[in-house]
Formats: structure tokens, C-alpha cells, sequence
């Protein structure tokens, strides 16, 4: 059984805030992140608050300068969000949490045309899911469209133009021990259980929304 991290939020001097997650070791995570990202083992998970001017793309350093700040010694995904991360959201469902902050102010389609919105702006929904099972690798894949999915399900109910914005990320974390579930899909036990705690967690967080 995955130990349940530490989750809390600190205050950087050059940011909103942050919300940590540290495991006391490493468990298995899947993420979009641009820093951090990809099929890893790591013991953190870092969501920066920025603000709505940020401009850096230089992301590798201000994340390095954020765990530096933070005595976080191995940098995991770190995540930006405009959002403020205070308002953050945890919906669980059946032993899956879904851990959202979620930022709506630039949505934009999936299918538009080239630079309809620029590649990186600081709105963004972030999402973090944890399982205490295994999933397989293709599985975890699975799980990361499931996620969206409901992400994108959850802005269409609210009627916001768009699937998302174009800074989104998803990090789906897992027990790194025991048999793995060989499905991530939608009406998959996990996949469904998955679906249910993202579309909770963004329809509150577009909810709370300034």
C-alpha cells in the first residue's frame, strides 16, 4: 500500500505559492509536466502559483530555484499555475484522490488553429491523481486520457469555451508495489473511480473561481 504523502503549501518570496507533495520514497508517476515530467520515480510533487503576468519561460531554473528555496533536494514534476493554489480542490472517490487547482481564464479547443492561444500562459488546470494501486505503464497512459477527458467534460457543463487551456498537466501517481491494473480507460474500476474524483475536483474549482 503507497504511504500517503505529506501534502502542504509554502510561500515563496517570488511566486503566489506553492503546494507541496513529498512521499518518504519514491512511488511511480506519470506526468505532463514540463519540468520533471514523463514515466519516473520520484518523492515530490511541486504546483507553483504565479502570477497572471508571468512571462518566464525559463521554467527548469525557477523550478530549481523554488526547491532550492524549499531544501527539496531532487526536483520531481513541478507545475505552474495562475491559479490561485489556496483555492485548491481534493475530491476522492473510492480510495482515488484527485488534487486540482484549477485556473480558466485563457480556455482554448484542443482542434484550432496555430497559436489561438500562445503555448505557455499562466491560467491552467492542474491535476494530480493518486491510486493505491499499480498500474501498468500503457494503463497509467490510459489514465492520463481519462483524466482529461473528465477535465474537459467537467468545462463543458460549465459551458467554457474550451477543452482546457494550453498549459494544462496531469501527474497520475501510483503504488509502485503490488499486481498492476491493466486498464486506465473510463469504465475500467480504477479509470472510472479516476474520472469521478477530476470531474468533481475541476467542476468545484471552477466554482470557486474569482
Amino acid at each position: 500500500m503507497i504511504v500517503a504523502p505529506e501534502v502542504y503549501r509554502v510561500d515563496l518570496a517570488d511566486t503566489r505559492a506553492a503546494l507541496v507533495w513529498r512521499w518518504p520514497a519514491p512511488v511511480r508517476m506519470l506526468a505532463s509536466a514540463a519540468v520533471g515530467g514523463g514515466l519516473i520515480d520520484a518523492s515530490s510533487i511541486v504546483n507553483i502559483g504565479v502570477t497572471h503576468s508571468y512571462r518566464r519561460t525559463d521554467l527548469d531554473a525557477h523550478a530549481q530555484d523554488a526547491h532550492d528555496a524549499m531544501g527539496i533536494e531532487r526536483v520531481g514534476p513541478t507545475l505552474f499555475t495562475a491559479a490561485d493554489v489556496t483555492l485548491g480542490v481534493v475530491a476522492i472517490d473510492e480510495a482515488v484522490r484527485c488534487d486540482a487547482t484549477v485556473g480558466i481564464t485563457r480556455p482554448t479547443w484542443a482542434a484550432d488553429v496555430d497559436d489561438a492561444v500562445g503555448a505557455w500562459a499562466p491560467g491552467t488546470v492542474n491535476v494530480v491523481v493518486q491510486l493505491p494501486v499499480c498500474l501498468t505503464d500503457a494503463a497509467m497512459v490510459n489514465a492520463v486520457i481519462t483524466a482529461t477527458e473528465a477535465k474537459a467534460q467537467a468545462f463543458g457543463e460549465a459551458a467554457i469555451p474550451g477543452t482546457g487551456t494550453a498549459s494544462d498537466a496531469v501527474v497520475i501517481v501510483v503504488d509502485p508495489t503490488g499486481p498492476s491494473e491493466p486498464f486506465g480507460g473510463p469504465r475500467a474500476t480504477w479509470g472510472a473511480r479516476i474520472a469521478r474524483a477530476v470531474h468533481e475536483a475541476v467542476v468545484e474549482g471552477i466554482r470557486r473561481h474569482p
